[in-house]
């Protein structure tokens, strides 16, 4: 089973948009033609990317998250190159490779009685590739920059990390939503709940959640797991503004922040940004910005993921690439 699949500078080309008198990140970024080579490399971050959507469709979502990764680099690749961002403390890994999985799927018919299950059963294909890959990386002391695909990939992320540092993690999570339903079919509502019951996930913050998206049943399993499963919610922070955004920043670096912890962001939260949930009530992106920003420099985030974006909608269509590459740039900078 392919896992990954290892960028060169030749797959990057169609890409960029040199200029003369500027140099863009994507002529600086460095690259690897092994995982192995990764050990040895100065470098400190890692960007990767998983072209996905099966995890969303198995959760009944909208397809196009797949897309996102994409999206992403032909804008990151392109931002300015300066003393303020360090393309050459970057590797530009590749892409898990999901191709097989992504061909299963479409093959799948929404008619059948078992479709939700049977993209759920590709879904633990991924997880597998996603933690292996996390896994090596993290081990050899460096962050993963994680872009693309369903929350389900929150599991592999977990898993990856947990297994590298011989240790369950803990986890901030800016999202509109948990993922923390029923251990069902795996999808992406249920990563962190999966992660939770298989040991890699100890503590595990929800950080702007809505309440009109919250079933009582999830508010009933967080109640359960008080001490270890947090949250504060968006109205409390934006529309009752019974705490302000730095208030609930440290409110959630006081939970989980102490000991390793995984960032997990979910473009859903951003208001009408292009999304698998896209809503017209959110933060703004720079509170996005101000969020990441804040949990990458504390020395014991493992790792960043941005997911759930889908550059066909939003009231800017196709501004998923630039937003996701402003986010990366805040982690860098």
């Amino acid at each position: 089973m392919s896992l990954v699949k290892i960028y060169s500078e030749k797959d990057i080309f169609s890409f960029l948009k040199k200029r003369a008198g500027e140099t863009k990140f994507g002529e600086k970024v460095n690259f690897v033609e092994t995982l192995e080579d990764l050990k040895n490399h100065s470098a400190k971050y890692v960007i990767l990317g998983i072209p996905e959507d099966i995890g969303v469709r198995a959760n009944y979502g909208n397809p196009g998250t797949a897309k996102a990764w994409e999206a992403s680099l032909g804008s990151l690749l392109n931002i300015q190159h300066n003393h303020l961002i360090n393309a050459e403390n970057v590797i530009l890994l590749g892409e898990i490779d999901c191709e097989t999985q992504m061909k299963q799927a479409a093959t799948i018919s929404k008619e059948e009685s078992h479709y939700a299950e049977a993209l759920g059963e590709l879904v633990t294909q991924i997880d597998h590739k996603v933690s292996e890959i996390i896994k090596a990386i993290v081990e050899t002391g460096k962050f993963p920059i994680i872009i693309g695909g369903g929350h389900n990939n929150s599991y592999g992320n977990l898993k990856g990390t947990s297994e590298a540092l011989k240790n369950p993690i803990n986890c901030i999570n800016f999202d509109a939503h948990t993922d923390f339903r029923a251990l069902e079919h795996r999808h992406s509502g249920n990563g962190f709940s999966y992660a939770f019951a298989d040991g890699f996930l100890d503590k595990y913050f929800i950080f702007g959640l809505h309440r009109n998206y919250t079933s009582g049943a999830v508010f009933n399993s967080i109640e359960k797991n008080s001490e270890r499963v947090k949250f504060n919610l968006f109205e409390d922070i934006s529309v009752k503004q019974k705490l302000s955004f730095s208030e609930a920043m440290k409110e959630a670096e006081n939970f989980c922040c102490n000991e390793t912890f995984g960032i997990e962001l979910d473009t859903d939260a951003i208001e009408f940004m292009g999304s698998s949930a896209i809503s017209p009530s959110g933060f703004t992106l720079t509170e996005a910005r101000q969020f990441v920003a804040h949990f990458s420099k504390n020395t014991n985030a493992t790792y960043l993921h941005i997911c759930e974006g889908l550059p066909s909608v939003g009231i800017f269509p196709n501004q998923i690439g630039k937003t996701i590459s402003y986010l990366v740039s805040d982690v860098l900078s």
